[in-house]
Parts: C-alpha cells; structure tokens; sequence
C-alpha cells in the first residue's frame, strides 16, 4: 500500500509540473482567458449577455 501512494504522489507532482509548464507558456491573451472562464460571476455574466442577444435584447451602438 505505501508503494501505491508513493506512486500516486508522484503523478500528481508531474502533473502539477506539467500544468506549471502550460500556464508559462500561454500567452497573454491566453492567460487573460483563463481568468475569464475560471471568473463565475464574469461567465455569467457573459452567458446571460449572450443570451439576450441571441433573444434579440440588444442595444444599438448609436444608442448605447
């Protein structure tokens, strides 16, 4: 059983690793994203948007 965990330790530290390595290489639109979609009042936000859109509930430019 020990060796299990010792083993189970070891995935999750290469994937941390690896998910360290990830989030270095985005760029940063790509990290300005991230932070949208991990943001749960911004999604909401965007899917009700999206929505109303979608629903004809838009604003005009000119009228904006």
């Amino acid at each position: 059983m020990k060796g299990a965990l010792q083993q189970l330790d070891k995935v999750e530290l290469i994937n941390l690793q690896r998910l360290a390595h990830l989030l270095k290489s985005l760029s940063p639109t790509e990290v300005e994203t991230l932070e949208l979609l991990l943001d749960e009042e911004a999604m909401r936000i965007i899917k009700t948007s999206v929505k109303e859109l979608d629903e004809g509930q838009s604003i005009p430019l000119d009228e904006w």
